[in-house]
C-alpha cells in the first residue's frame, strides 16, 4: 500500500455524501477525465492540501494522549486519507457542527465515567445530525433503533421522538456503550458491538476460535463493522491535527444557550413563539425531538427548550402564556383570544372573560381581577364554588375605574387585563389604536396582562 500522497495542490471537488458505514478505501469513486479548453480556462478555487506519509501519522498518533489508544494500520490510514484528502467536505461540515454539541457531549461521558473520545463516534453515526434517519429506521446523533432507545427510556410517537434529543440520547449512548464495554472488556469491541449489536460479536468471536480483540475477529464481522471502527480512529487523529492538514473552521456553528421550560400543557411552538416573539427556528433548533411543531397531550409535562435570552420574560409571564397557548392565532390581543361578538361587547360593557386552568379557584381569580367569589358566581350563575379546567368565566368590569390610575406627570393610565386588546381599550377610552400606540411608544399591537398604557 502507498505511504504517501503524490501531489501537493489537489482540486476540491464536490464529492456525494456517502453513508458512512458504507465507505470502504478500496472502493473509491472513480475520477471524471475532463478536458479543459486552451482558450478559457474555467477560474476554479484550490485549496493546499499537505501531503503526509505513514510513517508520519503514525509518529503523531503514538504522541495522542487519549483514553482509547489505539496503533495505525492501513486500514485506519485508508480512511485518514479519504476524509482528509478526497472528502474534506465532510469533515468541514462535521466541523462546523461539533462546536454545538461537543461541550455537552464531553460533559456526559464524564459524568458516566466513559472516555471523552467517545464523542467521536456521533460523527460516523450521524456526522452530528440529530434529526437524521438511516435507511433502516435509527434515528438522531447517536442513531438509536425504536427498540433500543426503548430500552433507554427514549419514546416515539406521532409528534415527539425522544432519539432526536441530544440530551436524552448522548446520555443513552454512553450508558449502552459502558454496558457493552463491561460485557467485552475492551472499547473496540464495545464500538463494534453498538453498530452490529452484541449478538453479531459473540458470533464472531466463536468463529474466530475465541478471539478477543476487535482486529482479532475483524475478518469474521459484518462487512459494514469493519469500516465502523476504523472510521471512528480516523476521525480520533484527524480532529486531533486540523492543522496538520489545513483544516481552518471559517463559520462555526455555536450553541445557542437555552433554560427548560414546562408549560404542563399541550401546545405549537409557532402559537409560543407568536406570544413570545420568539424565532420559530431557533425553537424547532432547540428541540429537534419535536417533529409536527407541537407538544402533544402525551408529552405535556416535557421540558422545552427556549433561548436564555427569552427566559426571564417566560418565567415571568408564564400564567397568561400557559393560558393563551391553546387559543387561536390572536389579532391583537393580551392574552385571551375573544371571538369578534364577545370582543364587542366587553368594549362596551368592560366585560373579559377568563379560561380556567388546573390549580385554579374561584378566590384567585377573582384577587387576580379586583371582584368579589360573590359576584363571578353571580356572572357566571354558579351554585357552588367548583369550577373546572377550561370553563370559560365572565368577568364583568362593574367597578369601571379600577384598572384607572394617575401617573406622576398627571397622565391617566389603564392596567391591561387578561382578554384586552388595544382595539378594546380604544373603545373603552374613546381612543383610536394609533393614538395609544402613540402615547406609549409602541411599535406593534402586542401588548400583555398587567401592563399600565397612557390613555390621556
Amino acid at each position: 500500500m502507498k505511504k504517501y500522497l503524490s501531489s501537493h495542490l489537489i482540486p476540491v471537488a464536490l464529492t456525494c455524501m456517502i453513508p458512512l458505514t458504507e465507505i470502504s478505501a478500496q472502493e473509491t469513486p472513480q475520477e471524471s477525465a475532463i478536458s479543459f479548453s486552451e482558450e478559457i480556462l474555467p477560474n476554479y478555487h484550490y485549496e493546499y492540501i499537505p501531503d503526509f506519509t505513514y510513517q508520519e501519522v503514525e509518529h503523531r498518533i503514538k504522541g495522542m494522549e487519549t483514553g482509547m489508544a489505539f496503533e495505525l494500520n492501513d486500514r485506519i490510514f485508508s480512511f485518514i486519507q479519504y476524509f482528509t484528502v478526497r472528502n474534506r467536505e465532510y469533515t468541514k461540515m462535521v466541523l462546523a457542527r461539533k462546536d454545538r454539541f461537543f461541550p455537552m457531549f464531553e460533559e456526559t461521558m464524564k459524568k458516566h465515567e466513559v472516555p471523552t473520545e467517545i464523542q467521536f463516534l456521533s460523527i460516523v453515526e450521524s456526522g452530528l445530525d440529530p434529526q437524521i434517519r438511516s435507511r433502516v429506521g435509527a434515528m438522531g446523533l447517536w442513531q438509536f433503533m425504536p427498540a433500543t432507545g426503548r430500552m433507554y427510556g427514549m419514546h416515539v410517537n406521532a409528534d415527539i421522538d425522544d432519539r432526536m434529543d441530544p440530551e436524552l440520547s448522548t446520555d443513552a449512548a454512553a450508558k449502552y456503550l459502558k454496558s457493552l464495554h463491561r460485557m467485552f472488556g475492551n472499547w473496540e469491541m464495545a464500538l463494534a458491538a453498538y453498530n452490529c449489536g452484541p449478538g453479531n460479536v459473540r458470533k464472531a468471536i466463536r468463529r474466530s476460535g475465541g478471539k478477543k480483540t476487535f482486529w482479532e475477529i475483524y475478518n469474521y464481522l459484518p462487512k459494514e463493522t469493519r469500516s465502523y471502527v476504523p472510521q471512528f480512529q480516523a476521525f480520533l487523529y484527524i480532529l486531533n491535527h486540523l492543522e496538520e492538514h489545513n483544516f481552518n473552521l471559517e463559520e462555526p456553528t455555536y450553541p445557542i444557550e437555552f433554560e427548560k421550560i414546562r408549560f404542563e400543557r399541550a401546545f405549537r411552538l409557532d402559537k409560543l413563539a407568536e406570544l413570545t416573539d420568539l424565532c420559530v427556528k431557533d425553537l424547532e433548533h432547540l428541540n429537534p425531538s419535536v417533529k409536527a411543531g407541537k407538544i402533544p397531550e402525551t408529552n405535556r409535562s416535557m421540558a422545552v427548550r427556549i433561548p436564555k435570552s427569552k427566559s426571564m420574560f417566560l418565567k415571568e409571564n408564564l400564567a397568561w402564556i400557559n393560558d393563551s397557548l391553546g387559543n387561536a392565532p390572536q389579532i391583537l390581543l393580551a392574552s385571551e383570544v375573544l371571538p369578534v361578538e364577545k370582543a364587542l361587547s366587553s368594549a362596551n360593557s368592560g366585560q373579559t372573560t377568563y379560561r380556567v386552568r388546573s390549580g385554579d379557584v374561584l378566590g384567585k381569580i377573582a384577587a387576580q381581577h379586583g371582584v368579589t367569589v360573590t359576584q363571578l358566581k353571580d356572572w357566571n350563575n354558579l351554585s357552588s364554588n367548583l369550577i373546572r379546567v377550561g370553563q370559560t368565566l365572565v368577568i364583568r368590569g362593574s367597578s369601571g375605574n379600577s384598572n384607572l390610575a394617575e401617573n406622576s406627570s398627571g397622565q391617566r393610565t389603564y392596567t391591561v387585563r387578561p382578554g384586552d386588546s388595544l382595539w378594546i381599550i380604544s373603545q373603552k377610552h374613546s381612543l383610536t389604536i394609533d393614538q395609544i400606540k402613540r402615547l406609549n411608544n409602541l411599535n406593534s399591537n402586542t401588548i400583555k396582562p398587567g401592563q399600565k398604557l397612557i390613555i390621556g
